[in-house]
């Protein structure tokens, strides 16, 4: 069974082209504009290992906010599409990983409950290749909301920002890629209530 999306989504902000196969190994082109949001994009599907092609245009003069939520609601869209109804993932998925003197975690609930928890008090404010830390939060609120998921994402150490936003995406693709897993056990829906999409 196929577990892919295709999505295109235009606004009078941004125009945004997805495709996905949950079952990949990191293939696609990811290309926003944004030079970090590319770099981090590549880490989500190399270490989630996803299938993504990412072509996003947007009106980058007002900043890279736009593109970022944008690509955030794309992603979650294709994610919530792919899965179709749940049948046979393992739903949690865990993971902290280190980057340097940075560390960060994720954990996701394939739940069909949106929600974010993020901490990252220790995350400097600034920009990196175009990309302002702050829109870390709005690209995981977004991919959350859209792929009605709950997810938990924590800055746990660093000093450096490029480090500490990527610790938080390699962990965010780490965990996702544990949560879709197919599990083997699993015949229906891992959920008592039968359902994970409702």
């Amino acid at each position: 069974m196929s577990r892919s999306a295709d999505i295109t989504r235009e606004t009078g902000e941004t125009r945004v082209e997805l495709s996905l196969d949950v079952d990949g190994s990191g293939a696609g082109s990811r290309t926003t504009g944004v030079g970090f949001l590319d770099h981090m994009l590549d880490l989500v599907a190399r270490h989630g290992r996803l299938d993504l092609a990412v072509a996003a245009r947007g009106d980058l003069e007002t900043g890279a906010h736009h593109t970022a939520e944008d690509v955030g609601i794309v992603l979650g869209q294709a994610l919530d599409r792919a899965l179709g109804d749940r049948s046979g993932i393992t739903r949690y998925g865990y993971a902290v990983v280190p980057m340097d003197e940075a560390r960060a975690s994720c954990a996701i609930d394939i739940s069909g409950r949106p929600f974010l928890a993020y901490d990252a008090g220790l995350l400097p404010p600034g920009v990196t290749g175009g990309f302002d830390h702050e829109l870390t939060e709005e690209f995981f609120r977004a991919v959350s909301s859209s792929a009605r998921i709950t997810l938990h994402v924590t800055v746990e150490a660093g000093t450096n920002a490029h480090h500490m936003i990527e610790a938080a995406f390699k962990a965010f693709a780490r965990a996702l890629r544990a949560a879709v897993a197919i599990d083997p056990a699993e015949a229906g829906v891992p959920s008592t209530k039968g359902t994970l999409t409702a």
